[in-house]
């Protein structure tokens, strides 16, 4: 009976995929929502509802991207699997690391305009 790699390689790479989606997803959003907090000065509700947004959308670019890339050709050997999947799961690993620091400096970014709001907000108190 032969062996169907092509099968084997989808079924490595799909289920690893989505784990290192959800994975990174779960540890981004659940720091991010310090964040959050400290960008919308503490207003619970609009900074949890933002920072759930923002995770629903990485989540859809992410699988998107997963998906797309999907297509694994010409595995005929153990050794070709290897390779292929590890070319394919180390974009993928590259291209997460890409979006989360992408979404870190989104973070960050928020902050600094939040804290530059506050600081013209008490400047104008002030006069």
């Amino acid at each position: 009976m032969e062996h169907n790699y092509l099968l084997t390689a989808y079924l490595i790479y799909l289920p690893l995929a989505l784990l290192m989606t959800f994975l990174v997803a779960r540890t981004l959003f659940k720091s991010g929502k310090v964040f959050m907090l400290d960008i919308f000065n503490g207003r619970e509700v609009i900074a949890v509802a933002t920072n759930q947004l923002f995770e629903i959308g990485f989540y859809l670019m992410n699988i998107g991207t997963a998906l797309y890339i999907l297509k694994i050709d010409n595995v005929d050997s153990s050794q070709m699997l290897v390779e292929k999947l590890s070319l394919k799961i180390g974009f993928y690993s590259i291209y997460l690391g890409v979006m989360l620091f992408l979404n870190l400096y989104l973070f960050f970014r928020g902050k600094k305009v939040s804290k530059q709001r506050r600081v013209q907000v008490d400047m104008a108190y002030e006069d």
